[in-house]
């Protein structure tokens, strides 16, 4: 794909986004309202608050292949066959997909869409019999399969309903720190599932990348974001929360050979939101702290919040993702 930007990454400089979930049920509001204010990278918005099917897990696991799954005690587990939680799944994506159609048919530019990632999957779906799909090595492999792709035939959808977009994949990993830890508890809750080495966590991602014909972004807002990994899986830039502090050599290594970062530099834990001046010099300061070259930071980093904003009040999002896109401008040269 050829990117927008003069290092060929898949957005213009100064750009800024979202990382997926907003508050309310209205997805034709939520639509308009990232169109309208992040121009430069929109995204497909993600809104939890409908309900089952409309949350990370129940929303990626509904695009799996030949893989169906369904509702058990406020979990998802894979199912012998395709019943009413998949359906509703499957409806909630349908809505999704024609409020995009409706708001931003004509758009053209890059559009994102997010997934979980195969292993916070692994992590948080169950096997029939109990217990996360990641204690059991080949159910892990046939969902990495299925998910990659899901995803390729979910990007190609998008591709179609807006012509002139070029879709970017993020996949969510937030339990990926913890899988390659060893800290996913077994179904007891007495021991923890055993820790996933980090060339077949590798793989799995790889898998992702290879197959959706997309640009892959893995945003991690846990500490410890293992960011060599995610750079050898082949992602096109790593997303992480700012607030915990990467490893500065990765992160620089993973820069300098021209991939993309995007930055959360807005918390959204907090009451008092900085201004974009703040967040524009907050970014800035890290890229002196990795000593790279200034005029190569408005095109490699996008400006995000540091997590979802499905807890926020809908003021208070709009508030975080428009101060993200003047930061994002602020960082262009004079």
């Amino acid at each position: 794909m050829t990117g927008t930007g003069p290092t060929g990454l898949p957005w213009p400089p100064g750009s800024a986004t979202g990382i997926g979930s907003l508050p309310g049920t209205d997805i034709v509001e939520a639509v308009r309202v990232v169109f309208g204010e992040l121009p430069d990278l929109p995204y497909l918005p993600e809104l939890p608050a409908r309900g089952p099917g409309a949350d990370l897990v129940g929303r990626t696991a509904g695009l799996l292949v030949a893989l169906p799954v369904e509702l058990y005690a406020a979990r998802w587990r894979i199912a012998a066959r395709p019943g009413i939680d998949l359906r509703r799944t499957h409806d909630l994506r349908e809505r999704d997909l024609d409020a995009l159609t409706e708001q931003a048919g004509e758009y053209a530019g890059p559009v994102k869409i997010q997934a979980a990632g195969p292993w916070t999957l692994a992590a948080a779906v169950e096997l029939p019999a109990g217990g996360p799909v990641l204690r059991d090595p080949g159910a892990v492999r046939d969902l990495a399969a299925s998910l990659a792709e899901g995803l390729r035939a979910h990007a190609a959808e998008v591709g179609a309903r807006i012509p002139g977009a070029s879709v970017l994949v993020q996949l969510d990993e937030p339990s990926l720190p913890a899988v390659l830890a060893g800290r996913v508890p077994t179904q007891s809750g007495l021991g923890t599932v055993a820790p996933v080495e980090d060339d077949v966590a590798e793989v799995a991602l790889r898998s992702i990348v290879d197959t959706v014909a997309a640009p892959v972004v893995v945003h991690c807002c846990a500490p410890a974001v293992p960011v060599r990994l995610l750079r050898s899986a082949g992602a096109v830039a790593v997303s992480l929360d700012l607030a915990h502090r990467p490893d500065l050599d990765a992160l620089g290594e993973l820069l300098d050979g021209g991939c993309g970062l995007f930055a959360g530099a807005v918390p959204t834990d907090r009451a008092t939101r900085p201004s974009a001046v703040d967040i524009a010099d907050r970014v800035r300061q890290l890229w002196r702290d990795l000593g790279l070259a200034a005029e190569r930071l408005p095109e490699q980093v996008v400006v995000t919040p540091a997590c979802g904003l499905a807890g926020a009040s809908p003021d208070a999002a709009r508030t975080i993702v428009t101060a993200c896109r003047e930061a994002g401008r602020r960082l262009l040269p004079d």
